[in-house]
């Protein structure tokens, strides 16, 4: 796979959907959205975790970093991309989900039988783990062998927990933050016109205010691509 070095971070660069779905159809890797807030941290655990994987560009400002490089590569939204994983292995792969709390995993997996009437679910639970749980989540996964695990628990937290699985029960991993509240729960992407400007982040930003504090990594992010891209003009 082709990939560039941004910030420290190894992002595997995709000029499209199918090539990317054609890379990942035998791995035993796991997939790591990437986006700005993700390549402005200094997480030398996180960052040992994405470059020995596969991080794909999730968000438009790993998508300009890469174009900054004179790469030429599309954004891949995590929140759609596990549906396009599901559709494209529902008959050749089985399935774990690991994720949200237990209605909101219990709603996006019957979804899922619902519009993916051949998926191979083979267990899901919900992404609490207390206690003996992560003992007795690595005893059922060796036990059940699922070609593909999501995680659905937050960055860096789902990261942390595949890293761990994966040397138990090699498959593939991808984790995916918020997706299942918004599949399985009451949650809402942004509507059609943000996306397309790709203004996902301040509608993100309007209907929860207490994120504003992330959204200060984007302004770093800029200032780091600016200076970037003028050393490469250079």
């Amino acid at each position: 796979m082709n990939y560039a070095i941004i910030k420290n971070y190894k992002i595997n660069v995709f000029s499209s959907k199918n090539i990317f779905l054609e890379n990942i159809k035998d791995c035993k890797k796991i997939l790591i959205a990437m986006n700005a807030e993700k390549i402005m941290k200094n997480d030398e655990k996180l960052k040992r975790i994405i470059n020995s994987n596969i991080g794909y560009s999730d968000g438009i400002g790993a998508v300009l970093a890469l174009k900054v490089k004179g790469l030429k590569a599309i954004k891949l939204p995590g929140s759609e991309l596990w549906l396009d994983i599901i559709q494209k292995f529902e008959k050749t792969k089985t399935f774990y989900f690991i994720g949200s709390t237990e209605t909101v995993i219990r709603n996006t997996v019957k979804r899922l039988k619902k519009e993916y009437p051949q998926i191979k679910v083979v267990e899901y639970r919900n992404g609490f783990l207390k206690n003996n749980d992560k003992r007795k989540l690595i005893v059922e996964l060796k036990i059940l062998k699922p070609d593909i695990v999501f995680v659905a628990q937050g960055s860096p937290r789902q990261e942390f927990l595949m890293d761990e699985l994966i040397t138990h029960h090699p498959a593939l991993y991808m984790g995916l933050g918020g997706s299942f509240d918004i599949y399985g729960g009451d949650k809402k992407r942004a509507p059609k016109l943000f996306l397309n400007l790709e203004l996902e982040w301040l509608y993100r930003l309007w209907k929860e205010p207490s994120r504003v504090s992330r959204q200060l990594a984007l302004i770093k992010f800029m200032l780091f691509i600016g200076k970037d891209y003028l050393i490469y003009k250079k």
